[in-house]
């Protein structure tokens, strides 16, 4: 068996995925044989949050410690050498096949009370594939519990750039601002990208620069904002409704190995949530909350035949 667990394979059209059962993540996105996102092997574990879902917090709490309604509490250091603890409790969990058809799979995790998390939750995910428009990701949290929690949700996609190196790729992001971290990596305020070479609202070829940022004041349209990421040989673009209102782009050193991709990550409130309050949802009991998200891939651009 895989390190990852069972392999749901789901198909539509052009499109073909692979969701696995340890963390619910996605594996690999496949456009007409290509890969619109990065993959990895059976005998791995997921690079750098490859394909991650990241519950019942993204990113990093300063400390692993948050309070929340009086109490006080400790997580475990789940990034050690920068001590915080990061990107939720359901990675490494088996969860549940709820059901699976040859387009779409719904896999759910019961996050039980445990050292540094009092509460109850459960959380579904279901990956469609549609042969029009490509993979959409929906995820439902539900409190289970006698007492309200802190909730926050995102997700770890990496957009292949074609075999293209950072150099060569263009990234869009419809962001106003970018988050500004310290040495942990944990929010300590915002800047306006005007300016700057983070304002990617237009496009920007990445040239030198790398990322592991967050960025807020989102546009969208008609519900939805996206990050596009183009390479002359076709790209993605990654979208998510309003329930998302902050987005991570991470440019990394190759995953595994392999080639190049950028993470893109869309978040439902920033890194130290539960300690900032930024963005924080809090689920009464008996209440859930709900997000969508998708990969559409983008085509290379053709260039028009001279005329003779």
């Amino acid at each position: 068996m895989a390190l990852t667990g069972r392999q749901f394979t789901l198909a539509a059209g052009d499109h073909e995925a692979t969701v696995v059962e340890v963390g619910a993540g996605l594996r690999r996105y496949a456009h007409r044989g290509v890969d619109v996102t990065l993959t990895y092997g059976d005998d791995e574990l997921p690079p750098k949050g490859c394909g991650a879902v990241l519950v019942p917090w993204p990113n990093r709490l300063r400390g692993g410690r948050y309070t929340f309604d009086g109490g006080g509490y400790q997580l475990a250091l789940t990034e050690p050498a920068a001590g915080n603890a990061i990107h939720g409790l359901g990675r490494w969990a088996r969860w549940v096949p709820v059901r699976h058809e040859a387009c779409a799979v719904t896999l759910a995790l019961d996050i039980v009370p445990q050292t540094g998390w009092p509460f109850e939750l459960r959380v579904e995910v279901t990956y469609r594939l549609d042969a029009e428009q490509g993979l959409q990701v929906t995820a439902v949290a539900h409190n289970t519990g006698a007492v309200r929690a802190p909730f926050g949700a995102g997700f770890h996609p990496y957009l292949s750039t074609r075999g293209h190196e950072f150099g060569e790729v263009t990234v869009k992001v419809p962001a106003r601002e970018r988050i500004v971290v310290d040495e942990s990596k944990v929010p300590v305020g915002r800047q306006p990208v005007a300016g700057t070479p983070y304002d990617l609202r237009r496009g920007r070829r990445l040239r030198d620069l790398r990322m592991d940022d967050g960025f807020a004041g989102l546009s969208s349209a008609g519900g939805r904002g996206a990050v596009e990421v183009r390479t002359r040989s076709g790209g993605a673009r990654a979208w998510f409704d309003d329930a998302f209102g902050f987005v991570q782009v991470f440019t990394p050193d190759p995953v595994a190995g392999g080639p190049a991709g950028v993470a893109v990550e869309p978040m439902t409130c920033p890194a130290d949530a539960f300690n900032s309050g930024t963005g924080l949802i809090i689920l009464q009991p008996g209440g859930s909350w709900t997000g969508t998200w998708g990969i559409t891939p983008l085509v290379a651009h053709r260039r028009p035949r001279a005329v003779t």
